[in-house]
């Protein structure tokens, strides 16, 4: 009986916050394909430790971290196979030297342009409304880091997006 009240608990958890978890691992990879995957290996991880997840003070807030850690281990391996790619093409002696400029810098263009730590602090803040405090438990630093972060992060957003960045971000006063 005890096994069938924990996975009822959990399917309850996992109907209430995995479309948010996914959310947030679009939001923090920028790729739609990859945030279902990203989610649901969360929850694998989330299950295998049912136990203590359920008696942590803010589960959901432990259920972000996974989710920001499998994000952040999937953008390190695309920067790596990236430069794997350039190394590759750079000892190519057909290159070309052309401008690679984006005609459309969108916000999810500008938030892959941030590091990792401040893409996460403004995404959970702005994008998923948490608190500060929340935002720091989801990602294991100190409510002081999430503010510094946060900020630099905006000011980041707002030098690459110009007067348009409080309009998309939808950034709070």
């Amino acid at each position: 009986m005890i096994a069938d009240d924990a996975s009822a608990e959990f399917h309850d958890f996992f109907e209430r916050h995995h479309a948010e978890l996914a959310r947030l691992a679009h939001l923090l990879t920028g790729e739609a394909d990859a945030a279902d995957d990203l989610a649901a290996d969360a929850m694998v991880a989330l299950w295998h430790r049912w136990d203590r997840v359920r008696g942590a003070d803010h589960p959901v807030a432990y259920a972000r971290g996974v989710v920001a850690n499998l994000a952040r281990g999937r953008v390190r391996t695309a920067v790596r196979e990236r430069r794997r790619v350039l190394l590759f093409w750079s000892h190519r002696s057909e290159r070309t030297d052309g401008p690679d400029v984006a005609s459309v810098l969108d916000v999810r263009a500008a938030l892959a342009r941030l590091p990792f730590r401040k893409r996460a602090c403004v995404v959970l803040r702005h994008a998923m409304d948490l608190s500060e405090k929340e935002t720091a438990l989801a990602l294991g630093i100190s409510v002081g880091t999430v503010k510094s972060q946060t900020s630099k992060g905006m000011a980041e957003l707002q030098r690459l997006l110009g007067d348009r960045a409080g309009e998309l971000t939808g950034r709070r006063s």
